[in-house]
């Protein structure tokens, strides 16, 4: 047997065997989708004006200034695939067109608070942070989790504004995405549309021995193939 770095044991010639949590919602327009995944933390889509923005915050107390999912998902303050919306000039069918979307997350308050200390260091060391602390940050970057977000189906006021280079460099499957496109209620186009309702799946890659909520369902994967 030979033991791999994340602590799972595998045979010789074989692909070690991982576990995955996976859930389906439905997100309704200004509605927020919050829901336990285990370890104290909850998966927590956020309503904004312009859609919503995926998180995972702790399951007990404020929410706090940032997340185990933004943390850990760089580039920020810029495109995201933790966005779900219009912002930065996506248009409606654009957000819907980016898919699936993967992400990373911490999965426990220790390895959040290893991640928000370097993660501050980093934005408080100038336009240009020393090479030596980039590579810090990426090294906590990849000890997180993998996570999948694929929008399954959704309905939607498209856009009229030209498709922006940043949208169209990750919005290939808008076609292949099941939707349905709605007249706006006022009757008037707009430059971005509106997204109005999403049925998603999540699916995060767990590490050895996270305590996984009861209520969510557990897949086998092969590890690193989420």
């Amino acid at each position: 047997m030979a033991l791999l770095p994340n602590g799972w044991a595998s045979a010789p010639g074989k692909r070690a065997a991982c576990r995955a949590e996976v859930l389906e919602a439905e997100l309704r327009a200004g509605k927020e989708f919050r829901h336990p995944i285990g370890n104290g933390l909850d998966l927590w889509f956020q309503p904004i004006a312009a859609g919503w923005i995926l998180r995972v915050i702790p399951a007990i107390g404020p929410a706090g200034e940032h997340d185990y999912a933004e943390l850990a998902t760089p580039p920020y303050e810029s495109v995201s695939p933790l966005s779900l919306s219009t912002d930065f000039a996506f248009r409606a069918q654009d957000a819907v067109g980016w898919n699936p979307r993967r992400f990373k997350f911490a999965t426990s308050a220790n390895e959040f608070d290893q991640l928000n200390e370097v993660y501050q260091r980093f934005i408080h060391a100038g336009a240009t942070p020393p090479a030596p602390l980039q590579l810090e940050l990426s090294d906590e970057v990849a000890r997180a989790s993998d996570g999948k977000l694929t929008i399954l189906d959704a309905r939607l006021v498209p856009g009229l504004a030209d498709q922006g280079k940043m949208a169209a460099s990750v919005a290939a499957s808008f076609t292949t995405t099941a939707h349905t496109l709605v007249q706006p209620s006022d009757g008037k186009p707009s430059a971005l549309g509106e997204l109005l309702w999403l049925r998603v799946r999540v699916e995060l890659a767990l590490p050895p021995g996270f305590p996984a909520d009861r209520g969510m369902r557990i897949l086998p994967i092969v590890c690193g193939n989420l």
